[in-house]
């Protein structure tokens, strides 16, 4: 069998078999049969038994949808068993979409629909229409954020379009009400016009407390974001950049905890200058780090640099690159302290890695396949952080968006500004102990429920702090 990546969840299949009754350690002969094409056997239930055969699911997490037909096909080639029936998880768990809409209140008598809807809502209409800042008070506005994709950046897929986005919008916002108890909903926009894009969700806002972009490729997500902040007077928060970089700037606080470095002496070369990338950089300059340099598919960025650059990257030249160093990745890889991948696959090699300074630090994030896998990494790296769920310090953006806008939210924000991204930070690199650290735990489970709330009162406090917060948060 081929080279595979570590098998996941993501790619599981059920197989219901029936497995002869008479016939003797049958289970044991499929259980080796999957193991021996790479297959990871979890979840084993019997669904019903007799004298003649026993019927089992097995839940078995594959590499990739090709890996998961081969094991659907090992287990066929077993005397005694029988494939009844094998079913992709992920598609089962999509059927219908994964979210729905409730009612925060019964309706079960007809004065409960007279004061819900007609007549008594319309006295809170007028009240609205009266004082337009009441309509956070009074209507979902409070708790409640659009999520909105065109499907131009989707991870890992790129431009699949609008509609087959949807999944991941959906997922989004089952992360928001799970994680945050905030309320959104997904939407997605069929177009790659700026300006269109920036028109549609203002002429939304007035529903929603917060607008949470989400895979919308560059440079376009940069010009809607900064649009659409001017105009509005809600967070807007493109999640792709800034979510990314707040858990970046978490991990790597607390990698430093353990290297003994500091910020203002962090040689980082970012490999992607994307919407990640750039908002990774911004938030590792304004915490302290002088010396980053971006390389793209023609290389380093640097001041002067003509070929394939946009607006976004002009100014990624002018702020980063101090000493304007030119080449390709390789060529600027010596003495870098960190390694912050936002590129793709097996872009990132261990003759690099051997290259750069003592007690490295590699952040390779592509997904599904990082830049240079941790097991390849493992034997010259001190910290190794990945976008992957099944290795150890995932940088995980549901660390910091429930959080920040279940904060932004609370305190009435009128923007989620630098100096709150950092704050949000520094709560999630607090969440781990000083005792507890250590380098295959530098960055909270994804399960931590004590993250949230942290970040959300850093991000109150910073909002106060700043005077962009319109409601005075005492208890927190």
């Amino acid at each position: 069998m081929s080279t595979r990546t570590t098998p996941s969840a993501q790619y599981s299949v059920t197989i219901r078999v029936e497995l002869e009754a008479g016939r003797p350690n049958v289970f044991g002969e499929l259980a080796t049969a999957i193991n021996g094409v790479g297959g990871d056997i979890g979840a084993v239930d019997i669904v019903s038994a007799d004298q003649q055969k026993v019927v089992r699911d097995l839940v078995v997490n594959a590499s990739d949808p090709e890996h998961a037909d081969e094991i659907v096909a090992a287990a066929k080639g077993v005397d005694g068993v029988t494939v009844v029936t094998s079913n992709d998880r992920t598609f089962q768990m999509h059927q219908g979409g994964k979210i729905h809409m409730a009612t925060r209140i019964p309706l079960k008598t007809r004065e409960d629909l007279m004061t819900a809807y007609m007549p008594g809502v319309a006295e809170v209409c007028k009240r609205i229409a009266e004082s337009p800042s009441e309509a956070r008070e009074l209507t979902m506005k409070r708790n409640m954020v659009a999520v909105i994709t065109n499907g131009t950046a989707v991870l890992g897929l790129g431009d699949i379009g609008a509609a087959a986005g949807m999944p991941v919008m959906e997922g989004k916002a089952m992360l928001f009400k799970e994680f945050g108890n905030v309320d959104s909903y997904a939407i997605c926009v069929d177009s790659k016009d700026p300006q269109e894009i920036i028109d549609i969700c203002a002429r939304l806002a007035p529903a929603f407390g917060g607008i949470n972009l989400e895979d919308i490729g560059a440079p376009t997500c940069f010009e809607v974001e900064d649009r659409l902040k001017e105009m509005l007077d809600i967070p807007v928060f493109h999640d792709d950049q800034h979510g990314t970089a707040i858990v970046t700037l978490a991990a790597l606080i607390n990698s430093l905890k353990l290297t003994g470095g500091k910020m203002s002496e962090q040689k980082v070369v970012v490999s992607g200058v994307g919407a990640s990338g750039v908002a990774c950089s911004k938030i590792l300059m304004n915490a302290g780090v002088k010396n980053i340099i971006g390389c793209d598919t023609r290389g380093a960025i640097y001041k002067g640099r003509t070929e394939n650059m946009n607006a976004m990257k002009e100014w990624y030249a002018e702020h980063t690159n101090p000493e304007g160093i030119q080449g390709s990745l390789d060529d600027v890889i010596d003495g870098a302290t960190m390694f912050l991948g936002l590129s793709g696959p097996d872009t990132f090699k261990v003759e690099q890695l051997k290259r750069m300074a003592k007690d490295p630090i590699v952040f390779a994030m592509a997904n599904p396949t990082p830049e240079i896998m941790p097991e390849v990494a493992a034997p010259y790296v001190r910290i190794m952080a990945t976008g992957r769920s099944d290795y150890p310090n995932q940088i995980n953006n549901v660390l910091a968006f429930p959080g920040i806008f279940r904060g932004a939210l609370d305190c009435g924000a009128t923007q989620i500004s630098e100096g709150m991204k950092v704050a949000a930070a520094e709560a999630i690199a607090g969440c781990i102990a000083e005792e507890e650290l250590n380098e295959e735990y530098i960055i909270p489970s994804v399960f931590n429920r004590s993250v949230a709330s942290a970040v959300a009162k850093a991000v109150i406090a910073q909002a106060q702090k700043e005077g962009i917060a319109r409601i005075e948060v005492v208890d927190q």
